[in-house]
């Protein structure tokens, strides 16, 4: 079993055993990842309700409908930007048979560590555990939150200032509902 508790937040649980056939140093890589990616969107759904960019294609209250609505250049520089930098810090090593050649790379460590915090072994134990845990409950928020506008057709604080409960059974609304789910 490699799940023996070695990795920060590791309890063990993996009930399809994809740990058996895939580098969990590349599994972690991509919880990491994902976990620092859901950490940012959930602050960018709430902050984009209340703060926007000034123009007509950053107007959107609603984050599906902003998803929806943002220039298709502007989201294009993103994914590409994206990308440079996912293979630049990877050093262009980006598949699970390549990512890990150098035994010596922990996963999620890209070298920046601009305040020093992970020179003390212990305190550095405890940010990558912080980590993990703050990653995995974004993850599941965020999920959360996506689902609770396509629901309610509501942004979050709005929902959560204004609540008018679903009486009209599960109408899909937003830009969710515009693209037929």
């Amino acid at each position: 079993e490699k799940l023996d508790g070695s990795m920060a937040g590791d309890v063990g649980f993996d009930p399809f055993g994809v740990s058996t056939y895939v580098d969990l140093k590349w599994l972690r890589e991509a919880e990491l990842k994902h976990g620092r990616i859901c950490m940012l969107a959930t602050t960018g759904i709430l902050v984009q309700e209340v703060i926007r960019l000034p123009g007509d294609a950053f107007s959107a209250k609603f984050a599906l409908d902003a998803w929806a609505q943002a220039p298709r250049g502007g989201m294009l520089q993103i994914l590409v930007a994206i990308g440079l930098i996912e293979m630049v810090s990877n050093r262009f090593a980006i598949t699970a048979t390549t990512m890990f050649q150098n035994p010596a790379r922990v996963p999620g460590d890209l070298g920046f560590d601009p305040l020093s915090l992970g020179t003390n072994p212990a305190t550095r134990a405890k940010y990558e555990l912080a980590e993990v845990t703050h990653g995995r409950a974004a993850m599941m928020g965020l999920s959360g939150m996506i689902h609770q506008m396509i629901v309610s057709k509501q942004p979050i604080i709005d929902q959560l200032l204004n609540f008018r409960p679903i009486t009209e059974g599960f109408k899909v609304g937003g830009a969710a509902g515009n693209l037929g789910y």
